[in-house]
């Protein structure tokens, strides 16, 4: 489920700014089918490649979670108040739900050029 969001959110953020594959991938530094399957939620990206397309697309890993997780709460609230009970027609339940997602970095100091960061993700259920 975590992987389905943030990749529509990747492919959301490339349409908005009518971009191609094939531009981003450039950019990120990654494979057009490797970025297309992320995107489709079918590979599970490493922090790395996730900050790589984030600032292909001029966002930060954080913005791109952060945003990832307002779609997990919006999908949450839709569940929650479209549900009419256990196995009613036309309902699924969530495969996973995470509550709380924080990425703070590691080490101390401002950052160093345009080189990768350490940093942690933290997914609470």
């Amino acid at each position: 489920m975590w992987r389905d969001l943030v990749g529509a959110v990747l492919r959301r953020e490339r349409l908005a700014q009518e971009r191609t594959l094939k531009d981003v991938a450039d950019a990120a530094r990654i494979s057009v089918p490797y970025l297309s399957e992320v995107e489709r939620g079918r590979k599970e990206a490493s922090s790395e490649v996730l900050a790589a397309a984030a600032h292909a697309l001029g966002l930060g890993l954080g913005d791109l979670l952060g945003l990832a997780h307002h779609d997990l709460t919006a999908a949450e609230r839709r569940a929650r108040g479209g549900l009419r009970g256990p196995g009613a027609a036309g309902t699924r339940a969530p495969r996973a739900s995470v509550s709380r997602v924080s990425v703070s970095r590691l080490g101390s100091g401002a950052p160093s050029g345009g080189g990768s960061h350490q940093g942690r993700l933290s997914l609470a259920a």
